[in-house]
């Protein structure tokens, strides 16, 4: 099933936590700056690792973060 980062919803649990730039993303949760820029401009979606890392740093589910789509007809 087809998926993609809520990024109002990263954005939202990581200023939570105090980060508000893709910089300060990136070293709490140990991904690299390149990576957390593409998935902030929706550039490319997480693998099963960096999204249960994210999900584990800040404290969120990948329900809260993840928009399931429905497949094209």
């Amino acid at each position: 099933m087809p998926y993609r980062l809520r990024t109002d919803r990263l954005r939202a649990v990581a200023r939570q936590k105090g980060d508000k730039t893709g910089y300060a993303i990136a070293q709490r949760t140990g991904l690299a700056e390149s990576t957390i820029s593409r998935l902030l401009r929706g550039k490319t979606q997480p693998g099963a690792k960096a999204l249960l890392r994210i999900c584990t740093v800040y404290g969120a589910t990948t329900e809260d973060l993840m928009e399931f789509l429905e497949p094209a007809a």
